[in-house]
């Protein structure tokens, strides 16, 4: 089984000042064209991310948007469809021995972990793969069923007769 593709960004904790990291990322072709491929897109033709990573206790900790433009087909029409996708992120990396330990300790009184609202990330060796979030939410933010704008499914009304898949077969029942 082949591993799916992604947007690979790693950021060393020890590479993160004081003060925090902003990152502001523009995918290449390759990048773009792999991840198109795996989710079925016609194309991807712009994938971006503005991030900005902070130190969080022993860890760090992530928040930004992921914005793209995807060529989709019309689930109505089949007609090309471009797809706008922004969708927004806030998520924690804790190093890979603590991962699944850190929602307890850093819980706040309401039993949360932290403000994000999700399990932390795990760091692998000192490192947070911040592509890897932002594909997770580009992949999130795809609309499955993308729709050009005043396309309208027409159903087939109900009376009529003789047209379904076994109306060939009605025939020859009456022979």
């Amino acid at each position: 089984m082949t591993e799916r593709p992604c947007w690979h960004i790693p950021v060393r904790l020890d590479d993160v000042p004081e003060t925090g990291l902003h990152l502001a990322l523009l995918a290449n072709d390759e990048v773009r064209a792999s991840l198109a491929a795996f989710v079925g897109l016609r194309d991807l033709s712009r994938l971006e991310a503005v991030i900005d990573v902070v130190r969080e206790g022993r860890g760090l900790r992530a928040t930004g948007r992921v914005r793209a433009t995807a060529g989709q087909n019309c689930v109505v029409t089949l007609e090309p469809v471009e797809s706008e996708i922004d969708e927004g992120f806030d998520v924690r990396f804790v190093p890979a021995a603590s991962a699944g330990t850190a929602d307890l300790g850093d819980a706040d009184a309401s039993g949360r972990a932290g403000e994000a609202n999700e399990s932390p990330e795990a760091m692998v060796d000192g490192t947070a793969d911040v592509g890897a979030v932002a594909t997770e939410f580009l992949l999130l933010g795809i609309d499955p069923y993308p729709r050009k704008p005043g396309a309208v499914f027409d159903r087939p009304s109900e009376g009529t007769v003789g047209d379904g898949p076994f109306a060939a077969l009605a025939k020859l029942r009456n022979q």
